[in-house]
């Protein structure tokens, strides 16, 4: 095997290992680390619960004595500067590491490059750039969060085999997903910082939006409702279970003072922020609000017309497409209009990146052109 093909191996190996900790690292990425001496790994590491330590300490730690002269596969340009705890550089030199493989630089202007100049200058040899489209994939929400000020945003729809997401309004709630796809998506719920709503998702489900899977009780992503004029029930599941599970709603400027009391009762956060010109909640605004509280990655599980916006305004970066076999055989209402989906279409917006079997159900997962 090549010495490319070798870094390439490991590499993907260290991105693997850097999922571990998606929805647990905000506000900092989840960057995977592996120290290899010999051709063994001898130490691993993934950024921490809340984004300490940085996944290159913890593998230094485990590697101990044994890092001295070895290599290491970062996830991401490691960093340089003193934030709430020393710079990973400093870690790497003192501990002997003759060569460092990154697969993508940092836009932090407080890295940038400073990190790989740095090591280089103690005499590391620094290679970059491998497996750089997947890092940059996997580390989208740190970058979006530096250069554009959100979060990334993953959509996720589920519809009938005829397409559509919903029966006619009054109707009994629409089941269209089998029982792999409910875990699928509660794992997926799991990896992300927030799961976002819309108003008439909330209305019409009453949903939980918990993390229900064995194992992983402890996961609780923020709960995020886009509710321009504040209808959600203080009896509505989101109301009442608030104060087990975190759950911001975010209103219109001049929202009801009366219902963001009766809200704020049941320990539901409110958050508002201009509208837009349709009258309703900012998408960017409520995006740029929630990377101001460190949130790098968010889930949406709203309906049609969010979903929708969403794809029309750019900034659904993945989109999940959950299909069943089961049709509606009537008038519904369509999982994406028209627009959407010549947008989803469109190569110059979106790829489609993979179809899998999910035991009735078909996924297909399209991300935005970057």
């Amino acid at each position: 095997m090549s010495h490319i093909e070798e870094d390439a191996r490991l590499m993907a190996a260290a991105l693997s290992f850097s999922r571990r900790s998606l929805g647990l690292a905000a506000p900092n990425p989840s960057v995977g680390a592996l120290v290899v001496k010999d051709g063994l790994i001898v130490g691993r590491g993934v950024t921490g619960q809340g984004g300490r330590p940085h996944g290159e300490v913890l593998a230094l730690e485990e590697a101990g004595e044994l890092a001295k002269g070895a290599m290491l596969y970062v996830t991401l340009e490691p960093c340089s500067h003193h934030g709430k705890t020393p710079p990973c550089v400093d870690a790497i030199i003192a501990a002997g590491i003759a060569r460092v493989v990154s697969a993508i630089g940092d836009p932090n202007p407080k890295v940038a490059g400073e990190g790989y100049r740095r090591l280089r200058e103690a005499g590391v040899e620094v290679v970059t750039g491998v497996c750089e489209e997947e890092a940059r994939r996997l580390h989208l929400g740190h970058f979006l969060c530096v250069t554009a000020g959100r979060p990334m945003v993953t959509l996720k729809l589920a519809e009938t085999a005829d397409g559509y997401a919903a029966d006619v309004p009054g109707a009994p709630r629409l089941v269209i997903s089998g029982e792999l796809t409910y875990s699928f998506v509660h794992m997926q719920r799991a990896l992300y910082d927030a799961i976002l709503i819309g108003s008439g998702t909330a209305l019409a489900d009453d949903p939980l939006l918990t993390v229900r899977l064995p194992g992983l009780e402890a996961r609780k992503p923020l709960r995020v409702v886009l509710d321009t004029k504040l209808l959600l029930s203080p009896a509505s599941w989101l109301a009442v279970t608030a104060t087990e599970v975190p759950t911001l709603v975010v209103a219109g400027d001049g929202a009801d003072g009366e219902a963001v009391k009766a809200l704020e009762a049941k320990h539901v956060e409110v958050a508002t922020v201009p509208c837009d010109k349709a009258g309703h909640v900012d998408l960017n605004a409520a995006l740029r609000l929630l990377a101001g509280r460190g949130i790098t990655r968010v889930l949406s599980e709203g309906g049609p017309h969010l979903g929708a916006a969403l794809i029309a305004a750019g900034i659904a970066d993945e989109v999940l497409i959950l299909t069943s076999q089961k049709s509606l055989g009537r008038e519904g209402l369509p999982a994406l209009d028209a627009a959407a989906n010549a947008r989803l279409a469109d190569e110059t917006h979106y790829r489609f990146a993979e179809t899998r079997i999910l035991g009735e159900d078909r996924l297909m997962r399209y991300e935005r052109t970057l």
